[in-house]
This record gives C-alpha cells, sequence and structure tokens, in this order.
C-alpha cells in the first residue's frame, strides 16, 4: 500500500507516492538521464533497491506515469537521503516535497535522529526546499559529481518534538 498525498493548490495533478520497483527502472533510468548530467546507471538502480537499510519511492500522477523518486539509506539513527529527482515539468507542484516528507516520516519511524544529504553546489532550488526541512550546509565534497562539488547538508534532533512541528507546517502547506 502507497502514500497518497493530495496536490498542492497550485498544482495541476494528484501525486501518489508507492515504493518504486524493478519494474519501474526504466522510467527511472529515463528520467535520470534527462536530469544529470552523470546519471545513475540501471545497475545502480538495482544494487540500491537490493541493498538493506534502503527506502525507494516513486511519485506517479492520475495516469500512473513517473514524475519523480527519491530514495533514503538508513545506518543506525542517521538517514542518508541518497536521490531526489522530479521530472522537470513537474517540478513547483510540491512533488519534491512530498517525496522529501515520505522519506523523512519514515527515517523517524525507524529511529533516525539525524538526516543527511548531498547537493550539487549549482542546485540552489534544491538547497531551498532542503532548507525547508532544517538542513544545513557543513561541508564540501570537491569533485563528488565528477564534474562538481556537493554541499553536505544535515539535520539534527529530527526525532524531536520542534522538528515535529516544522514538519506538520510542511505538510499543511501541501494539502
Amino acid at each position: 500500500m502507497g502514500l497518497t498525498m493530495g496536490a498542492a493548490p497550485d498544482s495541476a495533478h494528484r501525486v501518489r507516492l508507492l515504493p518504486l520497483q524493478i519494474d519501474d527502472l526504466d522510467a527511472a533510468v529515463a528520467l535520470e538521464r534527462r536530469t544529470y548530467s552523470t546519471p545513475w546507471s540501471e545497475s545502480v538502480f538495482r544494487d540500491e533497491l537490493a541493498a538493506d537499510h534502503r527506502l525507494y519511492l516513486k511519485a506517479v500522477d492520475q495516469d500512473s506515469t513517473l514524475v519523480g523518486y527519491a530514495g533514503l539509506m538508513e545506518v543506525g539513527d542517521e538517514a542518508h537521503i541518497t536521490t531526489v529527482v522530479v521530472d522537470p515539468d513537474h517540478r513547483h507542484g510540491r512533488v519534491g516535497t512530498r517525496l522529501v516528507l515520505a522519506l523523512i516520516d519514515a527515517a523517524i519511524a525507524h529511529g533516525a535522529r539525524s538526516l543527511t544529504l548531498e547537493v550539487r553546489v549549482s542546485n540552489a532550488a534544491a538547497q531551498a526546499l532542503y532548507r525547508r526541512f532544517g538542513m544545513g550546509p557543513v561541508g564540501v565534497r570537491k569533485g563528488y559529481y565528477v564534474d562538481e562539488d556537493a554541499l553536505i547538508m544535515w539535520a539534527h534532533e529530527i526525532d524531536s518534538e520542534e522538528y515535529a512541528e516544522r514538519l506538520d507546517e510542511i505538510r499543511r502547506g501541501i494539502t
């Protein structure tokens, strides 16, 4: 059973969040290639989906077309967002917000206390999204994306009441 998230008031579509499956890989790889200069290969996706302590979700529109996906790796009480991808035609419809929110909810449910990720230093829109979730920059990984450095971002105490209030505020903004 997948999570269903209603569309934002400014969005023309309802988006459903479901587990990303092997059957989704052709569409995911195609979206990855349209989005990134150094895309994940099908074998990377297969390895990630088969690995322990991982959660991968897909966002599909009313026609069940893949419009985004995101992944999470859990290591002890830390959660690492491995990827967030939204089809360029569906950006600004809060698909990325829904995906990140669902990953964080799952991480907290599994005992995570901290959250981290890497993001391209040039991707101001993604950085703004992650800041909404309380993530702040802590360093740079040189050459992380082969063609670009990555900004390392963290949020701590994601299991706190204060953080739950932040998530509730974000949730209210997308319902």
